[in-house]
């Protein structure tokens, strides 16, 4: 097509195989979109176009609908995101209609014949890693290869600081659960292949949980896409245990004393309430100190 249809926190870019979608950086776009930057969508990853009236009068809405599976952000969000968040909804004045029922009857034109199937693998990519967030009982961290959690004391559950920090390669996840701070028990759930999961998130060491001011969307689900999209990729038959060790391994960067010192009263305090036995009060302490 060629062409560029401007609208309201959004351009929608039409190219022969693909539609590049630009999100404006302005205070009253969503702060989701702003994250995002842009995304280019393939027209294989769509399963239909719609032309509906715009939730503010005087508006309409070009919406294009993803194939189920073909992009992990949407994958990972499950159906939680509210419609003013939504990346494939494209607001345009009222005037504009016309106009975006041609580009809606051209892009209906470029779906692929299996549109209405569910796609195979991922075709959108998702938010490029590294990427991290801090939620209400530590902070999360991806590289691409390994997802960590990292516990703050003035947060976690006794469980988690029982169980000391995590790393998870992702060939050892086989899924990812993401549910939105907007709502109750907002919480990153990873699923390690083989392992039970814990009824409560915030007991769980596979889990950071939300609270107010943490983990928000624009953070947390960028999050959740990118490590989705490395599950889903990833080779289970890899090798594990080798990379399994980064728990235990010298950390890259030193960290800082404070927080390290802060961290050992905790476990001390733990320790005297009884919590921690002197064995694993002694292994716990020895971690942190190799951190320095």
């Amino acid at each position: 097509m060629g062409d560029v249809l401007a609208g309201i926190h959004s351009t929608w870019e039409f190219e022969s195989d693909s539609v590049l979608i630009r999100f404006e950086r302005g205070i009253r776009t969503p702060k989701l979109f702003q994250v995002l930057g842009e995304r280019r969508i393939p027209y294989e990853a769509l399963s239909a176009v719609e032309l509906v009236p715009g939730g503010k009068r005087g508006t309409v809405v070009l919406r294009a609908v993803p194939r189920e599976g073909a992009d992990p952000l949407l994958e990972a969000a499950a159906g939680q995101l509210k419609e003013s968040s939504d990346p494939y909804r494209l607001v345009l004045p009222a005037e504009r209609e016309t106009l975006a029922d041609y580009y809606a009857t051209e892009l209906r034109a470029a779906l692929p014949e299996e549109a209405a199937k569910p796609a195979e693998h991922h075709l959108v990519a998702a938010p490029a890693a590294p990427q991290s967030f801090k939620a209400y009982d530590g902070k999360a961290s991806f590289d691409g290869k390994v997802v960590a959690f990292r516990w703050f004391w003035t947060g976690a559950s006794t469980a988690k600081w029982k169980a000391g920090d995590q790393f998870f390669p992702v060939g050892e996840l086989e899924d990812v659960e993401w549910r939105s701070p907007e709502g109750l028990s907002g919480h990153l759930r990873l699923r390690p292949r083989g392992a039970e999961m814990l009824a409560e998130a915030d007991q769980d060491p596979a889990s950071v949980v939300f609270g107010l001011g943490y983990g928000p969307v624009y953070e947390s689900l960028p999050f959740a896409a990118s490590v989705l999209e490395a599950v889903r990729a990833a080779d289970p038959v890899r090798e594990l245990e080798s990379v399994r060790t980064a728990p235990a391994a010298p950390q890259p960067h030193r960290s800082d004393p404070a927080d390290v010192a802060e961290r050992i009263r905790h476990l001390g305090e733990l320790h005297d309430a009884g919590l921690l036995t002197d064995e694993e009060f002694t292994a716990k302490k020895a971690e942190l100190l190799a951190e320095l």
